[in-house]
């Protein structure tokens, strides 16, 4: 019975209010255990304390508290929890707590049954009402299920945050993974890194195959600069001279199949009389050679190669077809690159020249009606082919212009290409290299005079005096016998004009001897027309 003493459980709101005097209704609500009196005797005739609940399905029975007095006064108002729900605060329906996030939800349990005590029978109590419940929102079935307080295997009485969840451990967890995607981050970029500088330095992870084009039969047209090529180079040749006192290179090409090279006289001459001098084909094959003959004043000179067979000779053309603006190509071996070839054009016709003059006396200068070309030609190129289209021969290539030195042109300099580039007319070449294979020696054409050589105004001036202080006007010469006289000027020759007594050389060498010429000439301020024919003269 109850004394006044005993706490009251507190339990859902029934219909009415039960007087104080009145035993309280302990209809439990759902998965609610029943409540048994202290005084009810057990299944085996043992009081059960009134605030022990009954184990569950399950649990160990929790430890029997020792009776003895209540922890609380009793309250007489019987006021929450130790009383009767007040008229004003009715019990709140069950909450369902939403878990934390990370807690595992544990599978529904069956509520837990408790066992029936076998107690007297109670007097009766009013009919259970139904409890007011909140709704609860719609969510999946296990949430609706889910009772935190009766999980099966957990203590009831447990204190404070889940085993594994306390703010320190949930800390170090965050730290190590934090730590983890750093030293994975690191490595990522490092292994990053080396692919990339892989990738750069090798040009991939594959092998790289590029497009190209298939292979040709090599075949050109034989107008080309490969056709032209092809067809001069296996006549062409790199001359070695080597002397006692000074070495040299150059080139020449095949004259005839008896193994005559045309060349230059300048490219010859550091052997003298007792040199060396090689040739080696553009196969790559070398033969000893020996001086045929050479002239000073064309520049010119012919060697020849014994033992050979094979040779082609290269065909020569006409210089008197060439015209300004003729496609040409220079083969030779500029600074002993041997098997050259360079292409240009024809820039400029009869342009008097004269090359050497390193002796001072005068007996080395050479006079050249030359071709002018901006094929480049440079050191090495001397005694080489200029050849036309049709891989003719229209010059031997003999000098440059030098671009250091602002004296004119030079013969194998060492001055590179500024596109100035000079070679001997083939006619002039041929009719040479003619003689010189005939006789050994070539003749110049004259006219019997003596050219004073200071003389600065326009034309080329007849002098005073002649050698040894002789006649400036040679007795019963092709001059004299035309009527000219010392102090006469002469102005042009064959309709081209003279402006000084280098060209009138040139113009006179550039034909053979017994040529008819005409001559314009001033004398006392009077101009005068005289026809005379060519002497001859031997060269050196």
């Amino acid at each position: 019975m109850d004394d006044g003493r005993q706490a009251k459980w507190w339990s859902r709101p029934a219909t009415g209010r039960p007087g104080r005097d009145e035993p309280e209704s302990r209809g439990g609500g759902e998965g609610d255990a029943p409540s048994v009196r202290p005084d009810t005797p057990g299944p085996t005739g043992t009081a059960t304390p009134a605030d022990s609940p009954a184990p569950l399905v399950g649990q160990e029975p929790a430890p029997s508290r020792p009776a003895g007095p209540p922890l609380h006064e009793p309250d007489v108002y019987s006021t929450p929890p130790y009383g009767g729900p007040g008229p004003w605060a009715p019990a709140p329906p069950v909450q369902r707590p939403t878990p934390a996030h990370g807690t595992p939800v544990p599978p529904q349990a069956a509520p837990p049954q408790a066992v029936p005590p076998q107690a007297a029978p109670l007097p009766p109590q009013p009919s259970p009402v139904t409890p007011q419940t909140t709704p609860v929102p719609s969510s999946s079935s296990q949430w609706l299920q889910y009772d935190p307080w009766g999980a099966p295997g957990q203590p009831l009485t447990q204190v404070g945050p889940p085993a594994g969840t306390e703010p320190g451990s949930r800390k170090n967890r965050r730290g190590g993974a934090f730590a983890g995607m750093l030293l994975l981050a690191l490595v990522a970029s490092g292994i990053g890194g080396g692919v990339g500088a892989y990738v750069e330095r090798t040009g991939g992870l594959t092998t790289v195959e590029l497009p190209q084009a298939s292979h040709d039969n090599g075949d050109r047209a034989p107008e080309s600069v490969a056709g032209i090529a092809a067809s001069a180079l296996p006549s062409v040749v790199t001359l070695h001279v080597s002397g006692t006192a000074e070495s040299g290179t150059g080139t020449g090409f095949v004259l005839d199949a008896r193994g005559h090279i045309l060349t230059n006289n300048h490219v010859v001459a550091p052997a003298g009389s007792s040199g060396d001098i090689t040739v080696t084909f553009s196969s790559g094959e070398t033969a000893a050679a020996e001086l045929v003959g050479k002239d000073s004043g064309y520049d010119l000179a012919v060697v020849r190669v014994k033992g050979v067979s094979g040779l082609k000779p290269l065909p020569l053309g006409n210089s008197d077809n060439v015209r300004v603006g003729d496609p040409v190509v220079a083969i030779g071996a500029p600074f002993d690159l041997s098997n050259t070839v360079t292409s240009g054009i024809i820039s400029a016709k009869q342009r008097p020249i004269t090359a050497g003059g390193e002796k001072g006396d005068g007996s080395d200068i050479s006079y050249v009606d030359a071709l002018q070309t901006d094929a480049p030609i440079n050191p090495g190129n001397s005694g080489g082919p200029l050849v036309d289209t049709q891989a003719h021969v229209i010059g031997i290539n003999s000098a440059i212009r030098a671009a250091d030195s602002g004296k004119g042109t030079e013969r194998g300099g060492q001055s590179g290409s500024i596109g100035l580039g000079f070679a001997i007319p083939i006619n002039q070449g041929k009719r040479v290299a003619e003689e010189l294979i005939n006789t050994g020696k070539a003749t110049h054409p004259v006219i019997g005079v003596t050219l004073d050589m200071k003389f600065t105004g326009d034309g080329a001036k007849v002098g005073e005096k002649g050698p040894e202080d002789g006649p400036a006007v040679t007795k019963g010469g092709p001059a004299a016998k035309a009527g000219i006289r010392s102090g006469d000027v002469i102005t042009e020759v064959q309709g081209q004009r003279v402006h000084s007594g280098e060209e009138l050389i040139v113009k006179i060498r550039a034909h053979r001897p017994g040529d008819r010429l005409e001559l314009r000439l001033t004398r006392g301020g009077e101009e005068r027309s005289v026809t005379l024919t060519l002497g001859s003269a031997s060269g050196t």
